[in-house]
């Protein structure tokens, strides 16, 4: 319990910190200093705008895109799992064209909400799924806590 806690909780939560601080002191600094490109860019390629004005800034730009992409597959292939597993009916071994089905209808649903809609389309849903979501996780996390205080020591 204590190292899913650590490694699934708190050190993502610390990296993420320091992520936003990092870079987004960097940038509101910036800005505050007169570099006005960054204020100006499209949201999409607002970090890469910053990144070009610090030094080693195509390096820098690369492993930012790397990590872009490791995020959306990782998050993509997670959500595909997920719902392989609760279409399955809670078997992890489920068959394997089962899974490609999920992952390429997670993907095609993307495709249809950035053509539709666009970025803020594609946000929106998100958002507007991820907000229910966010509750019935509040109450898992009471139910781990009630659960765990009734377990004998």
């Amino acid at each position: 319990m204590r190292e899913f806690i650590t490694c699934v909780l708190i050190i993502p939560s610390l990296v993420c910190v320091l992520w936003m601080t990092a870079f987004g002191g960097t940038a509101v600094h910036m800005v505050n200093e007169g570099v006005q490109a960054i204020a100006d860019a499209a949201l999409p390629i607002k970090l890469f705008t910053m990144l070009e004005q610090l030094p080693l800034h195509s390096i820098t730009s690369f492993i930012g895109i790397v990590l872009v992409i490791v995020f959306f597959v990782t998050s993509s292939d997670s959500g595909s799992l997920v719902i392989d597993t609760i279409t399955a009916g809670g078997k992890v071994d489920a068959p394997v064209p089962q899974r490609i089905f999920w992952c390429t209808f997670e993907g095609l649903v993307a495709i249809a909400l950035l053509l539709g809609g666009g970025l803020g389309a594609l946000q929106a849903m998100a958002v507007s799924t991820g907000f229910p979501f966010a509750i019935i996780l509040l109450l898992a996390c009471y139910s781990i806590i009630q659960g765990l205080r009734s377990e004998p020591r």
